[in-house]
């Protein structure tokens, strides 16, 4: 399929799905693109796999999804529209990873020579001949990653893929799927390993109690972060800064007798204020929240707004 950089490949509108009286999917939108990694953030339970059984067809529920303006099951192959990795590799701990992948290749019309071809992509051509039950978390993750680009899908989606994995897989992971956007898939992962995103994903999505809070690139994200920066001060007349600051937009909360926290000003001009108006400072220093600690107070603040 020929798709261009920024291209949209996937389109899902209105998903939602209720187990018994609980909503755990309500009202999800997600928009993919060719070339861009999009992360899929959020806590444990807010809804995440849900809403990927939705967009894949494996849970009936609300919505529509459309891959290249199509549902999934128009396409005649859907194994060259979109890989999934859900939680490793399902397959007969028995069987050797080129046989396995040989077997689900067959039902994708995919040849032999694919199936040598995503071992190399993978890293793993060394190890056609073991038996899945022999593989490590991280070789099984990338068995799953492999039979999923059998049929060289435009689309990739991977629930939660570093769950478990030590380091060095999850850096391998990271540096793959970055690859792969930039030779044109659109990916998709989802992952409560929020400060996992940073280096890895162009737009983010963040979902709480199964419903979106927050859609933005990565970049629009860390100049929210930024704007929610404390600066830590020490200065021998709160008082004098504090109207200060307050007649410059930002905001003084003092500590003890003379520290305070400032926010909606950075240091730099809280310091030039203070140099202005001949006020000592003893101490200036400014921190940011963690992406962490940024994403689940957006998910937080706007669930109480909405």
């Amino acid at each position: 399929m020929n798709t261009e950089h920024g291209d949209v490949l996937v389109e899902a509108a209105g998903l939602g799905r209720s187990f018994g009286t609980k909503r755990v999917v309500d009202g999800v939108d997600l928009t993919l693109r060719a070339g861009e990694v999009t992360g899929f953030v959020g806590a444990n339970g807010a809804g995440k796999s849900t809403t990927i059984q939705l967009m894949l067809g494996l849970l009936r529920g609300e919505g529509r999804t459309r891959y290249l303006g199509r549902p999934l099951h128009a396409w005649g192959a859907p194994g060259t529209v979109v890989g999934a990795v859900l939680g490793g590799v399902a397959g007969h701990g028995g069987h050797r990873v080129r046989t396995h992948l040989r077997t689900v290749a067959a039902g994708s019309a995919a040849s032999d020579n694919r199936v040598d071809a995503c071992l190399a992509e993978v890293g793993l051509a060394q190890a056609a001949r073991l038996r899945l039950a022999e593989l490590s978390l991280g070789m099984a993750q990338r068995v799953a990653i492999a039979q999923a680009l059998l049929g060289d899908p435009p689309v990739l989606v991977l629930d939660e893929p570093a769950n478990g994995l030590d380091p060095h897989s999850i850096r391998w992971l990271r540096q793959f799927l970055r690859a792969e956007a930039d030779r044109g898939r659109a990916v998709l992962v989802s992952s409560h390993l929020l400060g996992e995103m940073e280096q890895l994903a162009d737009r983010v999505v963040v979902l709480s109690r199964g419903r979106v809070v927050a859609a933005a690139t990565m970049a629009e994200l860390l100049d929210r972060a930024a704007g929610r920066r404390v600066v830590s001060v020490e200065c021998p007349e709160l008082e004098r800064l504090a109207e200060l600051v307050g007649t410059s937009g930002g905001r003084l909360a003092p500590t003890d007798g003379r520290s305070a926290t400032v926010t909606g000003l950075d240091r730099v001009r809280i310091g030039t204020l203070a140099a202005e108006h001949g006020l000592p400072l003893y101490w200036l220093h400014e921190t940011g929240p963690s992406l962490e600690e940024f994403y689940l107070g957006i998910a937080e603040e706007e669930f109480r707004i909405s």
